[in-house]
């Protein structure tokens, strides 16, 4: 395989834009040149070198053909102990003219890691088995009982199924075409997450309680379209969610408690397409945030209070992960794919927390990717599902994965505590052993964990 270690300036300009070096307020400068280091960049779009170590899969589950589908939530839904999968397919609803893009789940199936079924719901054969976007279907113990329920959106309602037998428990009705996503928030203030955010595609969004009432809903917030997931982040540290419902926070009640402002995109022509906690803090002002605005082609960070700290303008940047990666380079570093590229031009970039460059990972398509600890050297690699790798923070690839691609979930998938990766197509899911790895400070999930989003 060809590969550059160093990213020239001239190709650098060509790649992300002479707005991107002014953006970093360091004139004549490659961007991580401030840490003494030229961007590093490989090419992933021919094969990797014969030396790179491949990864078989632990388990693989074949999918139920009629019921399955390429999204999957993984998590123990019948309470042995174990993970099980739960892969849906999804009816898309988009117009002729293209004004709508509504969505509904139109079926479910929960399977064991050996591939039998543990119940199927729905009616089968009916949507895509492929995926344009989330599809509203997650897994969570939402009335408290230490038993995990399936919880999605079907045409006209909000369904709540028995995790362990897919027996339906109760339904509560929607509007039209409040079917794009679901989202778990504590807007009560209580013990746990009881509130329920469903949404549009990009209008509007809706906020249940448990009994399936209303507590409030936001058309436009602050003015803009809204996010793909609303991210809950409690930045006041008061016990309650906020909710970055798109370019605006809204307070736990609905209310807008601040919107976002850029000095360098125009915000109306496009939409929060991620927003990640790069720092906590005790109070707003201490919190970081990092997000990206699909269609104004930006990356940048902001406080809890809305304060813009900087912005990186130029190229569609679309799913965040935030980890330590590098030890030479301060603070957390970020992890952001550029999309709508042509096959084969699609970088994954490497920044630090002020939002320079480190590297670029070029391959077919960057879209899906996240970070874990591999190796159990204490430092996140970069796990890719389009090339099926795993890279170090200097962009070295130390393993490929056997079979790999599509959608890609991250979390203990095996009961050790350690997390592991899991890559998902419309015909199976590919679980692979973190045999190095270390159980993390904070417990891995067990499972791909709440609130998962392909955003």
């Amino acid at each position: 395989m060809k590969r550059k270690n160093r990213l020239s300036r001239r190709t650098f300009l060509k790649q992300f834009g002479a707005g991107s070096i002014a953006a970093l307020a360091v004139p004549n400068l490659l961007p991580s040149q401030a840490f003494g280091q030229t961007p590093f960049h490989v090419d992933m779009v021919s094969q990797p070198p014969a030396d790179v170590p491949t990864v078989k899969p632990w388990k693989t589950v074949p999918l139920d053909p009629a019921y399955g589908g390429e999204w999957v939530v993984m998590a123990d839904v019948d309470g042995d102990g174990q993970v099980e999968t739960v892969s849906c397919r999804n009816v898309n609803g988009r117009s002729a003219d293209n004004t709508s893009d509504a969505h509904y789940t139109s079926t479910a199936v929960a399977q064991k890691l050996d591939g039998s079924v543990l119940w199927r719901w729905g009616e089968p054969g009916i949507g895509q088995r492929g995926l344009s976007y989330d599809v509203a279907c997650q897994i969570y113990d939402w009335d408290g009982d230490g038993r995990n329920e399936v919880v999605l959106c079907t045409k006209g309602a909000l369904v709540e199924l028995e995790g362990a037998t897919g027996k339906e428990r109760r339904r509560f009705p929607l509007p039209p075409e409040a079917t794009d996503s679901i989202a778990f928030a504590n807007l009560s203030g209580g013990p746990r997450l009881a509130e329920v955010l469903v949404k549009t595609r990009y209008g509007q969004i809706w906020a249940y309680n448990y009994a399936g009432r209303l507590l409030w809903t936001v058309k436009n917030p602050g003015g803009y379209r809204t996010a793909h997931q609303p991210f809950p982040v409690d930045v006041d540290r008061d016990g309650r969610d906020e909710i970055m419902a798109g370019f605006a926070l809204l307070n736990p009640d609905g209310t807008v408690r601040w919107v976002l402002k850029s000095d360098k995109v125009n915000l109306a022509s496009g939409h929060l397409d991620c927003c990640r906690v790069l720092r906590a803090g005790t109070k707003p002002e201490d919190f970081r945030l990092v997000m990206t605005y699909c269609g104004a082609k930006c990356i940048a960070v902001a406080d809890g209070t809305g304060k813009a700290f900087w912005e990186v303008p130029g190229q569609h940047y679309e799913s965040i992960d935030v980890g330590k990666v590098r030890t030479d380079v301060p603070g957390m570093q970020i992890l952001v794919d550029v999309d709508h590229q042509p096959s084969g031009h699609s970088p994954i970039c490497l920044m630090d927390e002020n939002g320079q460059l480190l590297g670029t990972i070029n391959t077919r398509s960057s879209r899906i990717h996240k970070l874990l600890d591999w190796n159990g050297d204490g430092l996140d690699e970069i796990v890719l599902a389009d090339c099926a790798g795993v890279f170090d923070g200097h962009g070295k690839q130390i393993a490929r994965l056997e079979n790999g691609g599509g959608s890609l979930l991250i979390g203990d998938m095996t009961g050790d505590g350690v997390p592991d990766i899991a890559l998902a197509n419309n015909q199976r899911v590919f679980i692979y052993k973190n045999e190095s790895g270390v159980k993390p400070a904070t417990p891995a999930p067990f499972g791909g964990g709440l609130n998962y989003t392909l955003y």
